[in-house]
């Protein structure tokens, strides 16, 4: 479980994350939706203990980003270091039994080219191979399904429901909202750095068409296409 109560965070004078609390519970899938620069990535930052804020963060387990796998939207890399030797490093830093790689790709990725040469799509799929060899408790997943290949978005939703099955707590980001209808337990609508609404699964239908009317409304007409 990771509990958020009060959870704040400004840059400067710019307010970003405003008085946030939930509870996000073991073996639950949490997706978080909203425009960008809503403040999604900064509150998985706060989370991942990447920036500082005010509020209280806690989980069952204690340095939360000791247990917690983080696939970011643009996953870093070192410039001379090979996709093996990433899923090493990862599992060295978790002090976790390093098996051989190839024994783990499942995305059948080129793992002695060097990561950085890899697409988008690629060092996506390589970075949430090394969380899940962590063996974490919690995982935040920022945008997974961004630029990465239909076949790899099914392998992804079927990781997704695996990881809830084993008790995991997991939060996803998403823009493609088939892809939280297929995975998620409950979303939570972000705007304007706070959480607006949560919706359990029985209402998402409904919130995708709210959501459509909010954000599209009249915008077609008002390009007048021809």
């Amino acid at each position: 479980m990771i509990q958020i109560t009060s959870l704040s965070k400004s840059f400067g004078n710019q307010v970003v994350l405003k008085n946030i609390s939930a509870t996000f519970n073991t073996g639950g899938v949490y997706g978080i939706v909203g425009e960008n620069g809503a403040g999604k990535t900064t509150l998985f930052n706060c989370i991942a203990g990447i920036e500082a804020h005010e509020g209280q963060i806690t989980a069952h387990h204690t340095p939360l980003k000791n247990h917690l796998g983080f696939l970011q939207t643009e996953p870093f890399f070192f410039s001379k270091i090979t996709g093996a030797e990433y899923l090493k490093l990862l599992c060295r830093a978790r002090h976790k039994p390093v098996v051989q790689p190839e024994q783990k790709n499942i995305f059948e990725l080129p793992l002695n080219q060097y990561a950085t040469t890899y697409s988008t799509g690629m060092k996506k799929k390589l970075a949430l191979m090394a969380i899940l060899m962590q063996e974490n408790d919690y995982f935040i997943l920022d945008e997974p399904f961004n630029g990465v290949d239909i076949q790899s978005n099914l392998l992804i939703t079927a990781i997704i429901q695996k990881l809830k099955a084993l008790g995991k707590t997991i939060l996803i980001s998403s823009h493609i909202f088939s892809t939280l209808h297929e995975t998620c337990d409950e979303i939570y609508l972000l705007q304007n750095g706070s959480f607006t609404k949560r919706v359990l699964r029985a209402d998402f239908d409904l919130l995708e068409q709210e959501m459509k009317q909010v954000f599209i409304g009249n915008k077609i007409e008002q390009l007048a296409l021809k």
